[in-house]
């Protein structure tokens, strides 16, 4: 289609709007309500433009372009309009950028600076003033600093289908809240952090552990381990000024090492170990008649999910823990034991791309270490302590880099601490969608058939489908296995359940987009190209790794043979399982 763009004549898609358009010949017109992918509403009036023939500025996230329009961008009345409505939009807003967790990077603010707008010329007009919510565990909403454009509605509306939360009140009077005002942590918030991850302000944050993790470390008298999830490898450096999906391990081992803690682990230890006691799991099912399909129990957004949603359906999840609280469980008990050290004094910091991992590290049931040393130590229940003691966020541990001045592109890459940095590349990819099916097949093949896979790869439950499935041949019996990334597509799945429709044995579920690589606790900005590049990159230390299946890493076999016995046993079931609650609506 041709038309017209600021005076010049180009050539466009039939059928999108003014606003792809301009960019797909280079021209950015600014927005901040929409979101490729998640959110269009043409609330915010930011992207308006002059069409010759229109009466008024039109929204160019939503006019779609017809044939021989003429359109203006950078008109005198676009522009003027542009900068009035950002200033309406400061009148309300907060002045306090200096000391905001987005300072640097808030789209309000940029775009402020980038319409040259240098003082604020309208007054308040709204007469309430709204308090934080920190009802959560993992996530804070400070309605003073949101603009209402709407992402963090769409997000949780229409991708993740919780609808936690909307707007209520009109006019002044209008803000996004949580059910009834009850705040996220009381109502069915999942606590993906997808919303915080769209805000383009600092109206909703993870809830941060940073001061108390630099408390932990500056105690003498405490061992302070430190373990990292696969996609914190990928993301850690974009936090850092790196290109999208830069591959950092090693960078990121030795700043850690520089923030001052005891020991640098790798979750994906404790990943390994999911896959074999899951593993086992799943045969044990298949062959004694038990219930499927069998779904993964990783991601703790997720399992909230189906605990508020579907709780008729929990019997379908792997009883496995997540890898962060297997490792926190094997830390205070296997290491506490190796290297004698009073597990009371050991802290757990576990740096993740997730915000629902704050929720998991303090749900009630993840104090298997506690419980395993509570007759041996002659524990009372005052002293109870959790097995992952805090967890921090992509963006927390960036924070903490920039606090201590470390010049992380010029840290020399190191190794994980042994014994339980020790991982395979069947590991690193739980950080993507299919990640874990793909490594969980790895491994029940060679358990079921006893033969060994040579091709290792199954590709077909890779990619950013929302929903993927595959057949796989186990020696001549075929496994049908699904993927779904997006509480929407787990939802899709889980209806096929209850309908008695579902074909599958074994389902994969990931909270967010892409997985964890695209969690909600990973840096802004997010979005489907950036998720591709840190698969990209998690794919590539998969393929580079000497080992690539969980049940070879040595570490484990050594782990089983000294402490655990054997998968699926008695030491493993109190440690590495757990259960799950009916949460209601």
């Amino acid at each position: 289609m041709e038309i017209r763009i600021n005076n010049r004549v180009v050539q466009v898609a039939e059928g999108c709007t003014i606003w792809q358009a301009c960019r797909s010949v280079g021209i950015h017109v600014p927005s901040l309500c929409y979101l490729k992918d998640v959110s269009q509403n043409a609330s915010c009036g930011v992207c308006v433009v002059e069409v010759k023939g229109a009466r008024s500025l039109l929204r160019s996230c939503i006019t779609k372009v017809t044939e021989g329009m003429e359109i203006s961008t950078n008109s005198l009345r676009a522009m003027e309009a542009r900068k009035l409505n950002v200033e309406l939009l400061l009148a309300n807003h907060p002045q306090d950028c200096l000391v905001c967790d987005r300072n640097g990077n808030c789209e309000l603010q940029q775009l402020t600076f980038t319409l040259g707008i240098n003082s604020k010329r309208f007054v308040r007009t709204r007469k309430e003033y709204y308090a934080k919510d920190d009802s959560s565990l993992s996530l804070v909403r400070d309605p003073e600093k949101c603009i209402l454009c709407g992402r963090c509605v769409a997000v949780c509306n229409n991708i993740q289908d919780v609808k936690a939360i909307d707007f209520s009140g009109r006019g002044l009077k209008t803000k996004v809240s949580a059910f009834l005002d009850k705040g996220l942590g009381n109502v069915v918030c999942t606590n993906c952090g997808q919303c915080a991850l769209v805000c383009p302000t600092g109206a909703i944050t993870e809830k941060s552990s940073v001061s108390e993790v630099w408390a932990a470390l500056q105690d003498p008298e405490k061992v302070v381990l430190v373990q990292t999830a696969p996609a914190v490898r990928v993301g850690i450096g974009e936090a850092m000024g790196m290109p999208y999906g830069s591959l950092v391990t090693g960078q990121m081992v030795a700043g850690l090492r520089r923030l001052g803690f005891s020991r640098v682990f790798d979750t994906n230890f404790a990943a390994d170990l999911t896959i074999v006691e899951e593993g086992n799991e799943l045969l044990h099912r298949i062959k004694n008649g038990g219930t499927l399909p069998m779904i993964t129990s990783c991601s703790p957004g997720w399992i909230k999910f189906i605990e508020h949603f579907y709780p008729e359906l929990l019997g379908h999840l792997s009883t496995c823990k997540s890898p962060q609280q297997m490792f926190g469980a094997v830390a205070k008990t296997y290491y506490a034991e190796m290297t004698g050290i009073d597990p009371r004094d050991i802290v757990v910091v576990s740096i993740m791309p997730c915000t629902a991992k704050k929720y998991e590290a303090r749900r009630p049931e993840m104090d298997g270490a506690f419980q395993y040393w509570k007759e041996k130590l002659n524990l009372t229940e005052k002293e109870r302590f959790f097995d992952v003691d805090y967890s921090l966020t992509t963006r927390e541990l960036a924070r903490m880099f920039r606090e201590t001045g470390i010049e992380f592109t010029q840290l020399p890459e190191e190794e994980f601490d042994s014994p339980l940095g020790e991982s395979t590349g069947a590991a690193v990819i739980f950080g993507s969608t299919g990640g874990v099916m793909e490594a969980a097949l790895r491994t029940a093949y060679e358990l079921y058939t006893g033969k060994r896979l040579d091709n290792i790869d199954f590709r077909s439950v890779r990619g950013l489908q929302g929903i993927k499935e595959a057949d796989v041949n186990l020696n001549g019996t075929i496994l049908k296995v699904a993927v779904a990334h997006t509480l929407k597509n787990a939802g899709i799945l889980l209806d096929q359940i209850k309908n008695g429709t579902s074909a599958y044995a074994f389902i994969e579920v990931m909270t967010c987009p892409g997985g964890c690589l695209g969690g909600g606790g990973q840096p802004i900005p997010t979005n489907a190209e950036i998720r591709e590049r840190r698969a990209a990159s998690i794919y590539f230390e998969d393929e580079h790794k000497a080992i690539r299946k969980s049940h070879e890493n040595p570490e484990i076999a050594r782990l089983y043979k000294d402490f655990l016995n054997e998968p699926l046993g008695e030491k493993s079931h109190h440690l590495l399982h757990t259960h799950y609650v009916e949460r209601g609506y």
